[in-house]
């Protein structure tokens, strides 16, 4: 078997890997595509209405509409972070102490001082509410910005894959303008007719 004929094998098989690469790439980036939009949808949840804020400001062509896609995911976590903000007095999960302060119940930073804490009938400090509404946000959000990140993941695995369904592609017909034709042979030359000499 000849280099030349190696170099053309090798450049078949490199295209076909590459090609057999690039289909389950796609194949897989369309079925977690399809599968992170149906988990959403799944879920029921549906924006406000365009009179809050919240949804003025991250998704006012969305206002009412189920969120579907990963980017309303992400649109509605910045909706609830906004929301539990208010309702926390703009005090982030970390600025919040674990217990009630005493004597202050509408004290939303709360104290992480048992002795400080605001005591229930078996006196145990009574635990900051308002703090353990991050807890929930944050699980929800989390959750809501994973789809995100899955869907967008989804996409860059769909491009990938059809990069190197066309890389397989040109290894294919590189392969074949190279390798797989034959050299065209160099054409004769004349020989120019001898001339008698001049007598």
């Amino acid at each position: 078997m000849t280099g030349k004929k190696i170099w053309q094998i090798g450049g078949f098989v490199a295209g076909a890997v590459l090609i057999a690469f690039g289909a389950v790439s796609i194949y897989m980036g369309a079925s977690g595509y399809t599968t992170v939009r149906d988990s959403i949808k799944q879920e029921q949840i549906t924006f406000g209405a365009a009179d809050d804020p919240a949804v003025a400001k991250y998704a006012d062509q969305w206002a009412g509409d189920q969120v579907t896609t990963g980017d309303q995911a992400r649109a509605f976590a910045k909706i609830m972070r906004t929301h539990t903000l208010e309702a926390t007095g703009g005090l982030a999960y970390a600025q919040m102490g674990r217990f009630q302060s005493a004597g202050k119940p509408d004290d939303q930073a709360g104290t992480n001082d048992e002795a400080a804490a605001a005591k229930d009938e078996s006196g145990n400090p009574i635990a900051n509410g308002a703090r353990n509404i991050w807890v929930t946000e944050t699980a929800l959000t989390t959750a809501l910005n994973t789809s995100y990140m899955a869907e967008r993941l989804s996409v860059f695995g769909i491009v990938v894959g059809v990069a190197l369904l066309l890389s397989g592609v040109g290894f294919v017909i590189l392969a074949l303008a190279v390798f797989g034709r034959e050299p065209k042979p160099a054409p004769a030359r004349k020989l120019a007719a001898s001339v008698p000499a001049a007598g």
